[in-house]
């Protein structure tokens, strides 16, 4: 019974089959869904179905999904965010989205703090610790602490070589 009901021609099922990019526009009449949707495809999640399960979600998608919940709410302008690879999976183009969300959060008075290995993310950080010089035991020393130009010319840095 429940598939016997339509919206605009689409059961539960098929809207919930629908990816954040093609119900936006699906919505398009619904300011607070549309809200929530642009949201969701502002942090590279613009692929994921609506219905999708989070157990199927990688944690990068988990973590983004967590990071367009806080960007949906009211901000306070007095957060740290802190953030484990958030660009795990992402396109290049994804990437220069979150960077901008990333530093809208920042504009808003808000802190962010990664943990990131992309050069591109690296490269736009206000302020970069690199720990090293290895792994493990052998690793967890700070090697260099300051910004991304520094970091370029800083002979110790493995990072700075790809900057």
């Amino acid at each position: 019974k429940t598939l016997e009901v339509e919206y605009k021609g689409m059961n539960i099922a098929q809207i919930l089959d629908m990816d954040v990019s093609f119900a936006l526009r699906f919505f398009k009449k619904h300011p607070l869904i549309v809200e929530k949707l642009k949201t969701m495809e502002s942090v590279g999640l613009g692929y994921l179905k609506l219905g999708q399960s989070a157990t199927e979600l990688s944690g990068g998608e988990a973590q983004r999904i967590k990071l367009a919940a806080e960007l949906a709410r009211k901000s306070t302008g007095k957060t740290l965010y802190i953030l484990d690879e958030p660009t795990i999976g992402l396109h290049f183009e994804d990437i220069k989205r979150l960077l901008g969300v990333l530093d809208a959060l920042v504009e808003k008075g808000n802190t962010v703090l990664t943990v990131e290995h992309n050069t591109d993310v690296i490269k736009a950080a206000d302020w970069v610790i690199e720990l090293g010089p290895d792994g493990g035991d052998k690793g967890g020393y700070v090697i260099f602490e300051g910004t991304p130009d520094k970091l370029r010319k800083d002979k110790k840095s493995q990072t700075g070589k790809y900057l």
